[in-house]
């Protein structure tokens, strides 16, 4: 992968907080040095203090199912370096214009049909313009009407887009951090990660859930994985949905090219997620579709209770519906 360099690398990123504080000393809940020491548990060990934190605070048999669905795909300005979406680079995914109420009511009540409870709605946008985001607070309202959770993501919100959503009925709003502060600006030069934090402030100001991540398999050192779940586990609320995405390389894109990812390293990480999130729901995204039936077990003793349902991720691969039924029943997991 070819490096990209910017100076978010040395900015001051402050959680949660669009301006640094007068306090600069106060105490995180989860300093890197003790989230290091836990990915450096034995195996064994990591695993079971996971599991028993995970019963402590959730059935350790029950699963969230939420689905996906791109309802306006290509054509972003951004420049991601993993994503297909982003205009500046020559990849097989073409900018297509947003998809009307009725396509989306279709893949909803599809959704709902095979055991989906949420249903997210995804938008290659850096930011929604008013009258895309009407159209979308109608869909919220549509899908809401049905019984379901709603989510979106579509990019960095101004002041005042978060309320709008609310007021549409949003459940859920998803913006990822993606890395560590350290790493950003070589995936990321178009948006800081002071930007994405101040999206973040946005949607909990707006009393929005927050679902917030990352991706592991960037080429990140295990320091670099340990400050995303830094910056995760420290927010003053930690989300409500953390999605661990494990990076899938599409060719065309800067990502492509990287050595793959330990299956045991992203295991890891979901355990360490759990350790020092407890009562969030950790969700295995992107990247499933690349793990066997073992890794994705040992994912969901290790504290994973969410994933990503239905046959496609946006614009990449997802295990189809009922092989993830098959697994479920093998394993004696149900539908939250």
């Amino acid at each position: 992968m070819t490096k990209i360099s910017n100076n978010s690398n040395s900015e001051k990123v402050h959680f949660l907080k669009t301006k640094p504080t007068s306090d600069e000393s106060v105490k995180q809940k989860w300093p890197k040095d003790a989230i290091t020491q836990l990915f450096n548990l034995s195996f064994n060990d990591l695993l079971f203090k996971a599991h028993t934190v995970h019963r402590e605070n959730f059935d350790p048999n029950s699963v969230q199912l939420s689905t996906l669905l791109s309802i306006k795909t290509g054509g972003c300005s951004e420049d991601c370096s993993y994503c297909p979406q982003s205009a500046r680079y020559d990849t097989e995914v073409d900018n297509t214009p947003i998809l009307s109420i009725e396509e989306v009511m279709k893949a909803a009540l599809a959704a709902k049909e095979a055991g989906a409870t949420r249903f997210c709605m995804g938008a290659a946008w850096r930011g929604p313009k008013q009258k895309d985001l009407d159209l979308v607070k109608t869909m919220v309202t549509s899908v809401k009407s049905i019984g379901m959770e709603t989510c979106a993501t579509l990019g960095m919100l101004k002041d005042g887009q978060a309320e709008q959503l609310k007021e549409a009925g949003l459940d859920y709003y998803n913006h990822n951090l993606d890395t560590s502060p350290e790493l950003y600006g070589d995936i990321i030069t178009t948006r800081t990660y002071q930007d994405r934090l101040d999206t973040l402030a946005r949607v909990r100001s707006a009393d929005i859930h927050v679902c917030c991540g990352g991706i592991v398999g960037l080429g990140e050192t295990l320091s670099e994985r340990a400050g995303l779940i830094e910056q995760l586990a420290n927010l003053p609320e930690p989300p409500e949905s953390v999605p661990i995405n494990l990076l899938t390389q599409v060719e065309g894109t800067p990502a492509m090219g990287i050595d793959s990812f330990d299956h045991l390293e992203f295991i890891r990480t979901i355990a360490v997620a759990r350790i020092t999130m407890p009562k969030s729901f950790v969700r295995l995204s992107a990247g499933r579709e690349s793990m066997d039936d073992g890794i994705q077990a040992l994912a969901f003793f290790a504290g994973a209770n969410s994933i990503f349902y239905g046959d496609e991720l946006l614009t990449t691969g997802n295990p189809n519906v009922e092989k993830d039924k098959l697994l479920f029943t093998r394993l004696g997991i149900k539908n939250i």
